[in-house]
């Protein structure tokens, strides 16, 4: 299917037995009546994640648009359960094919090449396909995309370049129905009253952990800023769904907002192009966009950041540089007082005793699984190095919630540790940017950082990759290059023999022959995803069984398949 092509809607819709759709209160609706009409197929699920989270974006569309007269839509199923379909039905103010006609669903997901859900197809009223991306359109559109054109889409393109280029605070804030903004006690502000200052729009959504994290640092800064009388003004631009949320979250800010659910909201996060909470968008005086978040700094440097321009971020960065090149193990694990880790049975070891070391700074937690599942190899590593190198050690720094936990977790751990509810791992963590966890930093014999992703090179390489050094990661590339001399490029192997196997270098796989992990060369069928181990692939015996370490893989228990087939990410469910 192509933007273009032309279908009979009437046949595709229709069955022998069948010339209607129906709605969700069981009424009939001729397929008749909707000649002459922009029409809009929904392929969508009710196991589906994403289509549940757009569904309601979609109704509000077609509320919108439903008085014009001139637009339906049809809801073709890919439920496999009537009463699963009904109850998902219930919500959709449109149209549908019977839940029965299970062949004609079938068939329009053939003809429209359905690949993943929510999908969206549009035609206009002789049958031509608009667009396909109707999903995309409408999260980037709304009803404004209307009628849904190539020329009406340029058009709206068209008018969000202009607007880039001449964006101003006035440009941004105000709305067709609102040029006032609101304050915490429910006043409303108007919009002009902000023009020549410097603003923050600050993207947050009340239940998401690290927007409720962020938000007293910048009260502090927002707070310190007034009392120095800068012309700075925060608007809050809320996420939330939940009024109730939206109103407990903004009560205890002292600066402005969009009210909750205003289309504004969401208009903004795509014009800002929003992949990250909290986002925090500076707004010059001039109303142009001076930097398009600076959350991140903010949290690091606090008011130091002000007023977040260029010249400020340079010289930031050079005091960061300063800082890191004079970073000593004291000076990241010394603060006040606490000079010391833990070790087993409540023993303290003082951080000077450890300065010279190779240490590893081990973020975990017990509540987390992929912690919990990388754990044993985290051990394994570290008994291997301590056998090469006994100036090495461990330090676990812990996100559990209560000191039961930790005593728990850390009980398994044959290292050292930050007791619990120690400040230095706010600290820490800010320091070294931990976004989440498990996560592993290398500090060198001298204080300095070496590598902040040394779990991802110790899940490649095990305790080969240490020190973690640069010159190290070239010596095991060298190492490499050498092993693979005399290496076949290419060879088949009865486990597979649809096609040949290739030489390929491949980061990090599972052999699907003996099913244990692997790095680094694989004998590979990109076509079919099958890959083989060097010794498994060159084994002159195919029958000869191999030792093999089975490890944890875990699992995160945030992707669970909602349906036999298909895999789901944030934004799409798509056949496997």
């Amino acid at each position: 299917m192509a933007e273009g092509d032309h279908h009979d809607l009437k046949a595709l819709l229709s069955s022998t037995e069948r010339g209607f759709l129906v709605k969700n209160n069981g009424d009939q609706v001729k397929i008749d009546n909707l000649s002459g009409k922009i029409k809009g197929l929904y392929f969508s699920a009710s196991w589906c994640g994403p289509c549940q989270k757009f569904t309601p974006n979609l109704v509000d569309v077609y509320s919108e648009l439903i008085p014009k007269g001139n637009f339906e839509l049809i809801f073709v199923s890919g439920d496999e359960d009537e009463e699963a379909f009904k109850k998902y039905f219930s919500k959709m103010p449109w149209l549908a094919i019977p839940f029965s006609d299970s062949e004609t669903r079938d068939r329009l997901d053939e003809v429209f090449k359905v690949s993943g859900i929510p999908f969206l197809v549009i035609l206009d009223a002789d049958g031509k396909v608009l667009t396909d991306n109707g999903v995309g359109i409408i999260r980037e559109y709304g009803a404004e995309g209307y009628p849904f054109t190539p020329e009406r889409i340029q058009e709206m393109k068209d008018q969000e370049a202009a607007a880039r280029r001449e964006q101003s605070l006035k440009s941004i804030l105000v709305s067709p129905s609102r040029d006032f903004l609101i304050s915490n006690d429910g006043k409303q502000v108007p919009v002009l009253e902000l023009e020549g200052k410097m603003v923050g729009l600050y993207f947050a959504l009340s239940s998401y952990g690290s927007s409720f994290k962020f938000t007293p640092k910048l009260v502090e800064i927002y707070e310190k800023l007034k009392e120095r009388g800068e012309s700075f003004e925060v608007v809050l631009i809320p996420l939330d769904d939940d009024e109730e949320s939206f109103k407990k979250c903004f009560g205890g800010m002292p600066w402005l907002a969009l009210p909750v659910k205003d289309k504004s909201c969401e208009k903004l996060a795509r014009y800002f192009e929003l992949s990250t909470l909290p986002t925090l968008v500076i707004i010059g005086p001039d109303g142009k966009t001076l930097n398009s978040n600076v959350a991140e700094v903010v949290e690091e440097h606090g008011v130091q950041a002000y007023p977040f321009t260029p010249e400020k971020f340079a010289e930031l960065a050079a005091i960061e540089k300063a800082r890191q090149e004079a970073q000593t193990l004291e000076s990241i694990l010394v603060v006040g007082d606490q000079d010391f880790v833990i070790g087993k049975d409540g023993a303290t070891i003082t951080v000077p005793e450890l300065v010279g070391k190779n240490i590893l700074l081990y973020f975990s937690a017990q509540w987390c699984p992929p912690c919990r599942a990388f754990l044993p190899k985290m051990i394994k590593v570290y008994h291997e190095i301590k056998e090469k190198d006994d100036a090495f050690e461990v330090i676990f720094i812990s996100s559990d919630k209560d000191q039961v936990s930790f005593d728990e977790f850390f009980s398994s751990m044959p290292w050292l540790a930050i007791p619990f509810g120690d400040e230095r791992k706010k600290f820490l963590s800010r320091m070294f940017k931990v976004q989440g966890i498990p996560s592993v930093v290398a500090i060198g014999p001298t204080g300095r950082t070496i590598t902040k992703d040394a779990r991802e090179l110790l899940m490649i390489h095990g305790a080969d990759a240490y020190p973690f050094t640069s010159e190290r990661l070239e010596e095991i590339e060298a190492q490499l290059v050498e092993m693979a001399k005399g290496w076949p490029e290419k060879v088949k192997h009865a486990l597979h023999e649809e096609h040949e196997l290739v030489l390929t270098r491949r980061r990090s796989y599972t052999c699907d022959g003996c099913e244990e992990g692997g790095n680094g060369w694989s004998f590979y069928c990109e076509e079919c995803d099958f890959d083989l181990h060097p010794k498994c692939a060159l084994e002159e015996n195919e029958g000869a069984k191999y030792d093999v370490m089975e490890e944890e893989n875990g699992d995160d228990g945030l992707h669970q398949a909602p349906k036999e087939g298909w895999t789901c990410d944030g934004d799409v469910c798509c056949k496997a």
